[in-house]
């Protein structure tokens, strides 16, 4: 049966999987094929890596060295770093600085930055040693270093600039489908719908036996058979395919796979155990049989050390600069309602022990006491809702500038003392309330091996809006992969968060 003829399966929440005869989504395809799409791609970060080594050598060079530089002309120093450009766009093709885009899902420029960086490092100094091997004066050395300072800056500054611009555009993202209409299936089409930052067009699944579907999946529906995808590619122009555990055999699978080596999609499959395989591990091979190694679960003495040292460092420099604002946000919440002005409220910490985590108060003084009152209002209460966790939108025990405050996070800025006090982390697993902590047992409370944090993966990720058991995994699945690059890149990724802002926040 050809894709045309195909009967499309419509999910209806709630009432399992009913079927309509129907066409397969209408998908305009895209002005642009996908090997050119990638072309484009490579074409404009190749330029935007020419225009930040180029600003950069020339600028140090004019400012620190301007008797070098005559009018109208370039040194002769200016002259060898022309011809080694080449040699810097192979060097970034090497490190895979090119192929990246459109190959994974989630990729920014933040994933670029020590590749980035080791690029800035290794060719400057590739550079010095050339100039001496050639007797082409560098004097002076500040020359160098000031290149090299402005390169590290500039090169992920001009490609996160770059990437804001074409990822704007209406053809970046990726047609999909996902074969799988089941648990896993379901729960990643959610994220990748809600999450508009990948730049996936997810279309629909493919599916025989499509499990009930879930009521957060919007408007999605099976398109057809598995083994209708090849006609499909074609169809709707698809880019990429998600195999999520769907009912095919593994021989069926396999036949799947082999019959997409011409197609030009890019295949992504969700492994088994998905759940405790980090985003980096250790793979070998036993005669041709690959494997998969995860580390221990525990963080040495010296990786504890790294993660308190940059606690300590941010927080303390934190409470220094954001001291004046602390003195507005009091005197402000004193004239705006009686009460304290911090608010105390009994976290479960690390290791199993509870504390008091500070933050500004944001509600009348008896909020607890009228928590009764407003319990009707909890978001999930509604079908499809979490008992275990209360959640309420514009909640009137809150006060005007708590509404403010709340608004951009400014509220939590006192857990800063959590965490010099060592009670809490920058970044870490979500701090919960005692009443939602006993809900987490097994596996789950290995989330506790670290300090909760200010920010971490579900802030990053959505906050309040993750649902109970996902929070938890993602905090099991930070504990186990801890570094202090992940955590640098939480802290940078938390700031525009915060910046938009977010009405809906659990107190």
């Amino acid at each position: 049966m050809m894709a045309e003829d195909a009967v499309a399966a419509v999910i209806s929440p709630g009432e399992g999987v009913t079927l309509r005869a129907a066409d397969a989504p209408a998908v305009a395809a895209p002005r642009l094929l996908p090997r050119r799409k990638t072309a484009l791609v490579r074409f404009l970060l190749v330029h935007a890596d020419l225009f930040a080594l180029l600003l950069s050598f020339f600028v140090a060079e004019r400012v620190l060295d301007p008797a070098a530089v005559s009018a109208g002309s370039i040194s002769t120093r200016g002259g060898l770093f022309l011809l080694t450009l080449p040699g810097w766009i192979v060097a970034a093709k090497m490190l895979g600085l090119y192929d990246r885009d459109e190959d994974l899902i989630q990729h920014s420029t933040l994933d670029e930055v020590p590749k980035l960086a080791q690029l800035a490092v290794v060719g400057t100094w590739g550079f010095v040693a050339l100039a001496w091997a050639t007797g082409i004066a560098i004097q002076p050395l500040g020359v160098v270093v000031a290149f090299w300072a402005l390169l590290t800056a500039l090169l992920p500054l001009v490609r996160a600039l770059v990437r804001a611009e074409f990822r704007r555009h209406p053809e970046f993202p990726q047609n999909t489908v996902i074969v799988g209409a089941g648990s896993v299936g379901q729960l990643l089409g959610r994220k990748l719908l809600h999450h508009p930052e990948y730049h996936v067009n997810l279309i629909g699944f493919l599916d025989d036996q499509p499990k009930e579907r879930r009521d957060d999946l919007d408007d999605l529906v099976i398109l057809g058979s598995p083994d209708q995808l090849p006609d499909l590619v074609d169809r709707l122009a698809l880019e990429r395919v998600v195999i999520a555990f769907s009912n095919e055999s593994h021989e069926e699978t396999m036949d799947l796979i082999r019959s997409l080596s011409e197609c030009p999609v890019r295949i992504d499959i969700v492994p088994r155990l998905f759940d405790v395989i980090p985003p980096r591990l250790t793979s070998h091979t036993v005669e041709g049989i690959p494997l998969i190694t995860l580390a221990p679960l525990k963080l040495s003495p010296w990786r504890r050390f790294l993660k308190r040292s940059l606690d300590l460092l941010v927080a303390a420099a934190a409470l220094l600069f954001l001291a004046p604002l602390f003195a507005v946000a009091a005197i402000l919440i004193k004239l705006d309602s009686p009460g304290p002005v911090f608010f105390r409220q009994r976290r479960m910490g690390a290791g199993e022990r509870p504390f008091f985590m500070f933050k500004f108060r944001t509600m009348a003084r008896d909020a607890d006491e009228r928590k009764h009152e407003v319990a009707h209002l909890n978001k999930h209460l509604l079908p499809g809702g979490d008992p275990r966790m209360f959640k309420i939108s514009d909640d009137p025990r809150m006060t005007r500038v708590g509404r403010v405050l709340r608004r951009y996070s400014l509220d939590e800025l006192p857990q800063l003392l959590n965490v010099v006090t060592g009670e809490m982390s920058l970044i870490g697993p979500r701090p919960l309330i005692l009443e939602e902590d006993k809900h987490i047992d097994a596996w789950g409370r290995k989330r506790l091996l670290l300090k909760p944090g200010m920010t971490g993966l579900w802030q990053v990720l959505g906050r309040s809006a993750i649902p109970f058991e996902e929070m938890v995994k993602l905090d099991y699945l930070y504990v186990t992969t801890w570094s202090i690059a992940n955590d640098v890149r939480l802290l940078i990724e938390t700031v525009p968060v915060v910046f938009r802002g977010a009405r809906d926040r659990a107190y």
